[in-house]
């Protein structure tokens, strides 16, 4: 009987090997992908721009017969440019051209009354760019042609004017704005030179000098 019993048993486990070796194998677990996070653009500074600025301008002009003075006055214009970005580099041309009312005078000795002045009604420059870009902001330096006029008064004289070329150095800080905007805070160096005045000034050999602090702000339009 024990016999019978453990030979049932043993077919009934040598069954139970083969109906789960015929069983479908277990489907592998499901593979998920984590999402792609997503990353904007690096802007890019490439392109050409319109604009306009303004600021204030503090300087210096010097009579050879009555010294050297203090000018100050506003400026207002319009600005064209176009960058060129290589990596972290941007290469750019800008020129721009401001109406201007910077003007001085003095009282010095053949001066009466403050009478010796000295005005610029309008200034342009043409400059190259060389900027730093840190994704939507960029330092720079900049640097070159400027030319403007120089006008000197004296009561009972007949004066003289001139439009000189001189020359402007500076640098300024540019950031992006949403959408094709851009704002700028800028500092220029301006030096145009000399009028050569003369006896239309009060005495003969009398010159006339302009150099000026330029301060100013500005809007951009990228294309």
């Amino acid at each position: 009987m024990k016999r019978v019993v453990l030979a049932c048993v043993s077919i009934a486990a040598l069954g139970g090997v083969a109906a789960a070796a015929d069983l479908p194998p277990s489907p592998a677990a499901p593979y998920y992908k984590s999402p792609a996070v997503y990353a904007p653009p690096a802007y890019t500074w490439s392109g050409l721009y319109l604009g306009i600025n303004g600021g204030g301008a503090w300087g210096r002009s010097s009579w050879t017969t009555a010294g050297s003075f203090n000018t100050s006055g506003g400026f207002v214009g319009g600005t064209i440019g176009y960058n060129y970005q290589m990596g972290e580099a941007v290469l750019g041309i800008e020129g721009d051209i401001d109406w201007a009312d910077i003007n001085g005078s003095t009282g010095a000795v053949g001066c009466p009354a403050a009478s010796c002045k000295t005005n610029d009604n309008w200034l342009s420059t043409v400059r190259g760019r060389l900027g730093y870009a840190a994704d939507r902001f960029m330092p720079y330096v900049t640097g070159g042609l400027a030319v403007g006029d120089i006008q000197a008064s004296l009561p009972g004289f007949a004066g003289a004017s001139v439009t000189n070329a001189g020359w402007t150095a500076g640098g300024g800080i540019e950031f992006a704005l949403p959408g094709h905007w851009s704002a700028k805070a800028e500092y220029l160096y301006v030096d145009l030179g000399n009028l050569s005045c003369g006896t239309a000034c009060g005495v003969a050999g009398q010159t006339v000098s302009f150099t000026a602090n330029l301060f100013r702000g500005g809007i951009n339009y990228r294309f």
